[in-house]
């Protein structure tokens, strides 16, 4: 598939699914318009294993040259490079691009937040957990209860210096003998981290099955970049829900994935 047909395949993916979050966007050149100031870029991912992957970077502020964008990479299966590339997007959407929504709504519809203690000064915007593969209920099920974030704490806090807005995907399943545990920070991989992945106890099975996941860690100034900003251009906090305290525990990643799968996201 030559890039321009790539290119037109990947936005018009962004904008269904982008559509299955509640955004209107719409393809715009070269990148693919939100509401306000958000956007989606799109980027050739490098690498033999292109046909399947896209790069997907959610813009916050376009136009604004210190304005943060998160970008992420996801793969997607399929007997067709146009279904590979449909089912990646997907994929990102679920876990990724729901999160920036609510980074930038705010309104807790798509993904937890939580302020743990065990990461003084970030606040942590969780999205929903995609689980594939074969007796994937067990590693949902442990996903559903634990706190993998608190447990990575240690070695992500290094990571965490120059940014007041960080994306944390974890990658984490295989089978027993022959797993895979991946965090990447703001795209790199934290060997610290990955490593302190695999030192959990998530369930290994004979066959295999995945999980992929995707946090947000925001400084304070950096919850919401909203419509609106001061006039030092400084982000403002994401609002609370009434009723709802911003530390509070999320429901747990795989509860929304389920009622994700539910709604047909």
């Amino acid at each position: 598939m030559r890039p321009q047909d790539r290119l037109a395949v990947i936005q018009r993916c962004v904008v269904r699914e982008m559509a299955r979050l509640g955004q209107e966007f719409t393809a715009d050149g070269e990148v693919v318009r939100g509401p306000g100031t958000t956007a989606v870029a799109v980027r050739e991912h490098p690498g033999d294993e292109g046909a399947g992957h896209v790069d997907l970077g959610f813009v916050l502020h376009l136009g604004r040259a210190d304005a943060p964008v998160v970008w992420d990479c996801a793969a997607g299966l399929g007997k067709t490079e146009e279904e590979k590339l449909a089912n990646a997007v997907r994929m990102w959407a679920t876990t990724t691009a729901s999160v920036l929504v609510e980074l930038r709504d705010g309104h807790g519809g798509l993904a937890d937040h939580a302020d743990h203690p065990e990461l003084p000064g970030w606040h942590a915007v969780q999205g929903p957990a995609a689980v594939f593969g074969f007796g994937n209920e067990r590693l949902a099920g442990w996903l559903a209860e634990h706190r993998v974030l608190p447990a990575l704490a240690p070695a992500l806090l290094p990571e965490l210096a120059g940014r007041r807005l960080h994306g944390v995907k974890l990658f984490l399943g295989g089978k027993s003998g022959d797993d895979v545990a991946e965090v990447r920070v703001n795209g790199e991989v934290s060997e610290a981290a990955s490593a302190a992945l695999r030192a959990l106890d998530w369930p290994r099975g004979e066959r295999l099955c995945w999980a992929r996941l995707f946090v947000l860690l925001a400084a304070p100034g950096a919850a919401d970049p909203g419509p609106e900003t001061s006039s030092a251009g400084a982000l403002t906090p994401a609002p609370t829900r009434p009723g709802t305290p911003a530390a509070a525990r999320p429901r747990g990643l795989f509860s929304r994935w389920r009622q994700a799968r539910r709604a047909g996201r």
